[in-house]
């Protein structure tokens, strides 16, 4: 498995949002919902219609088994609103074309994400790349790494704070100012 590293960049966001916009909503959705959320693609991609309706994300982590709930955030609920209009309840948010009413899958997803990856000119990006970049920007405004450790259910401020990247910034900072 590849380590992917967060989108820092909020200009490569907006155009990645962009460009996603241009040729797929569902595929922009799928980012913009991984963006503003954190939830693993895992926990993304079995969202239905009736899902994107309430206020919050209500639903058991794949990975973990536990119970989640997480408000959306404004933009977010405006966006889904919109793309949910013309679609019924127990469809699926992120359809695939190939049989009636089953969302995309992993890999797919992973698709979307490196061709929008490649017009950027950006490595190191997965589907985790979406949970990676709510957590390193709700951290770059917030600075509460308790909260965001409880969002992520990491066991630790420290995991929580190399899985955002925000180690790596440090290293990154103290290598380019060292001199000998």
């Amino acid at each position: 498995m590849n380590f992917v590293q967060p989108i820092r960049d909020p200009e490569v966001i907006r155009v990645i949002k962009h460009y996603l916009k241009e040729k797929n909503k569902r595929n922009y959705m799928m980012f913009v919902v991984g963006i503003n959320s954190g939830l693993r693609i895992s926990d993304i991609l079995p969202l239905r219609v009736s899902d994107a309706k309430r206020s919050y994300f209500s639903l058991k982590e794949m990975k973990t088994k536990k119970h989640k709930r997480i408000d959306m955030t404004p933009a977010l609920k405006r966006e889904l609103k919109a793309y949910v209009e013309d679609m019924e309840d127990h469809e699926y948010l992120f359809k695939s074309r190939e049989g009636i009413n089953k969302p995309i899958g992993r890999s797919m997803a992973y698709k979307i994400l490196r061709e929008a990856a490649e017009y950027v000119s950006l490595d190191e990006i997965g589907t985790h790349t979406l949970r990676k970049t709510f957590g390193y920007h709700f951290y770059k405004q917030t600075k509460d790494v308790a909260m965001l450790q409880e969002i992520f259910n990491h066991s630790s401020p420290d995991i929580t704070l190399k899985y955002i990247g925000i180690n790596q910034d440090s290293l990154d900072k103290a290598m380019k100012e060292f001199r000998i």
